[in-house]
């Protein structure tokens, strides 16, 4: 590789550095260049970007954007690396652990995870990194705990009004239980009184015979003047 070709990989590599702040280093050495198909192949369907590159041009292209900033990885450059670059900080880890567990084998394994200024070392954290949240899994957690309260304040303005309905159905429905048996003990009574009406409805209703009136007294004659 020339000179030329080699500062050409290293701003490469810097450009995807500052545009992601998520990456994984990976050691694919003794994968079959099948293998690294497939890989490349998963990584494309989740949108994660794999770069294979020798560690010496990684190491540059870090410490001329910012040395400090990336220390804790640079023991993890050795052997073969391919870089796996994301904007979901869990993403690489789920394709990784897929990948092995369809392929039985333990290969490519992580050796360091930089996840927004974080690094993380060793295979051993590969099933802790699977279980990240991301940003959108976050906001959610924190709007389900926000509406949480509310839920509880309508669920018992809920209650409130089901007491309230079952208090005005039971004040409706006492008058009612007081007024039946009052009704059934009036029943019998009614009954009897019936036949007594119907007996004096007749003779209510007979015409009352008129008085003849009495007959005019006779005028008196005018006494003749002497």
């Amino acid at each position: 590789m020339t000179k030329q070709e080699k500062n050409d990989v290293i701003e490469v590599l810097k450009g995807k550095f500052s545009q992601y702040s998520n990456f994984y280093i990976t050691d694919t050495e003794s994968l079959s260049v099948a293998q690294v198909t497939d890989l490349r192949r998963h990584c494309f369907t989740k949108q994660v970007e794999m770069k294979v590159a020798k560690n010496t041009l990684i190491r540059k292209a870090l410490e001329s954007i910012d040395a400090e900033k990336y220390t804790g990885v640079y023991d993890s450059l050795h052997k073969v690396t391919a870089l796996l670059f994301s904007e979901n900080p869990k993403e690489p880890a789920l394709i990784l652990a897929g990948f092995r567990k369809a392929s039985k084998g333990e290969k490519p394994s992580l050796k360091a995870a930089f996840i927004n200024g974080d690094v993380f070392v060793g295979d051993n954290q590969l099933t802790a990194l699977t279980k990240i949240k991301t940003k959108h899994e976050l906001i959610g957690e924190i709007i389900g705990l926000l509406n949480s309260p509310i839920q509880r304040v309508l669920g018992a303005l809920q209650n409130k009004d089901a007491a309230k309905a079952t208090e005005v159905v039971a004040e409706v429905a006492a008058p009612v239980e007081v007024v039946a048996p009052v009704a059934e003990a009036v029943a019998p009574v009614a009954e009897a009184v019936a036949p007594i009406a119907e007996a004096v409805t007749p003779v209510a209703e007979a015409p009352v015979a008129e008085t003849p009136a009495a007959p005019e007294a006779p005028a008196a004659e005018a006494t003749p003047e002497a």
